[in-house]
């Protein structure tokens, strides 16, 4: 990890009474890093090797962290690396989309343990909670007792005001005005006994790919997310910045123009919203681009002119992003297999060299790496960030 990260992390205090800051410290430097003996993280945390092995003892007690391998040197004994415990910590986090609800519980290390998905063609309240609780309580009941006491909670990503959100093509707007008068974090917290966090669901995407995925390559990017609506998320010295009321990044509301010179919004010119009404417009059914993977291959005819608009609708919102702040790379991922996300990436790579870049420091355009369950990753990587790893709002923007 660079020096720079580190002092980002925030340099530990070996006082009393800081413990739990030191902790966090030390987990967030091992869940960026990897595993590493109490030395090295007694150097990279600027904390005394023994306040740092006291606080390791203290985690492979309490079954959050283990021990790896023994790593043999030329001299000397052995390092034995400390690593995050596979089975140390769980998080559930339910994605609500416009076509699909995901749950899905990780482990501290980011990997899947379980996932559960809904779909339909608007989002009733009454179903997706009703998905709620049935998937988490079987899920629970499927787990050893000593394991499921270790979920720390549910995150849960969701567009902001998605009572806004209706589809003008059909008549569907019914589904989504109850949304307007519903406490999401209430009513999930009593399905399910859990402690609730909320957050974008675009933020959330940008969470994911930030926490266990390619963001630990990069100091400031920004990311865009392309779902049945698109969205972003923004990265600033190395943390998720979500801004004073958790909406900043909202990429999809940037600025562009409609076929007929009109003034539109980039949620309106490069979401995947665009390929299902041309999909209706056939008499095809929009659906299977969210149930079966393989039709994004099969409907090439539809998806491949709706890959190039695409592609120069994000080439300009790139060029714009980097007018604001110079990120070193712009992120792209979204609900649709990775084949179709590396053709959208090569893409817009073509058309950004061919803007105006007059003034402006060009940024690597790269793929996302979390794909179609970013969000719903990203929602349960919310409440173990907040019991257990540093936050930006401390110490996290040296």
């Amino acid at each position: 990890m660079e020096d720079g990260l580190v002092r980002s992390l925030s340099a530990g205090l070996s006082q009393k009474g800081v413990r739990d800051h030191n902790e966090r410290l030390l987990l967030s430097l091992l869940q960026r890093n990897g595993p590493m003996p109490g030395s090295d993280l007694s150097r990279l945390a600027e904390l005394s090797p023994p306040t740092v092995s006291s606080i390791l003892r203290r985690l492979e007690g309490e079954g959050i962290l283990e021990r790896g391998d023994p790593v043999r040197g030329k001299v000397g004994k052995p390092s034995i690396p400390m690593k995050l415990a596979s089975d140390g910590v769980f998080s559930f986090g339910l994605k609500i989309g416009r076509r699909s609800t995901d749950l899905v519980l990780i482990d501290l290390n980011g990997n899947l343990r379980e996932e559960r998905r809904l779909t339909y063609p608007a989002p009733v309240p009454e179903d997706i909670f009703g998905f709620l609780d049935d998937s988490v309580h079987a899920i629970m009941q499927g787990m050893d007792p000593a394991h499921a006491a270790r979920i720390c909670g549910l995150g849960i990503a969701a567009p902001f005001e998605m009572w806004n959100w209706h589809d003008q093509s059909v008549d569907l707007s019914a589904a989504f005005i109850p949304w307007e008068h519903i406490d999401l974090r209430q009513e999930a917290q009593a399905r399910t006994g859990l402690p609730v966090s909320l957050l974008n669901d675009a933020t959330a995407a940008c969470q994911a790919e930030h926490t266990y995925g390619r963001g630990k390559e990069f100091r400031d990017y920004a990311y865009f997310f392309i779902g049945a609506f698109i969205g972003g998320g923004v990265v600033l010295n190395h943390s998720v910045f979500e801004g004073r009321q958790g909406n900043a990044g909202a990429l999809g509301s940037l600025r562009s123009i409609g076929p007929n010179g009109e003034s539109m919004q980039l949620v309106d010119m490069a979401s995947i919203h665009q390929l299902e009404l041309r999909l209706r417009e056939v008499d095809l059914d929009p659906q299977q681009l969210w149930s079966d993977p393989d039709s994004w291959h099969s409907l090439s005819r539809y998806v491949d002119p709706w890959l190039g608009q695409t592609a120069q609708e994000l080439a300009k919102a790139a060029l714009s992003t980097c007018s604001v702040i110079d990120f070193e790379a712009i992120l792209i991922d979204g609900a649709f297999p990775a084949s179709v996300r590396d053709d959208l990436v090569s893409r817009v790579r073509r058309y950004v060299v061919t803007q105006d870049t007059r003034g402006l420091i060009q940024p690597r355009i790269e793929s996302g790496s979390i794909g179609g369950k970013a969000r719903a990753i990203g929602a349960a990587t919310r409440p173990i960030g907040a019991q257990f790893l540093m936050q930006a709002s401390v110490g996290m923007t040296g």
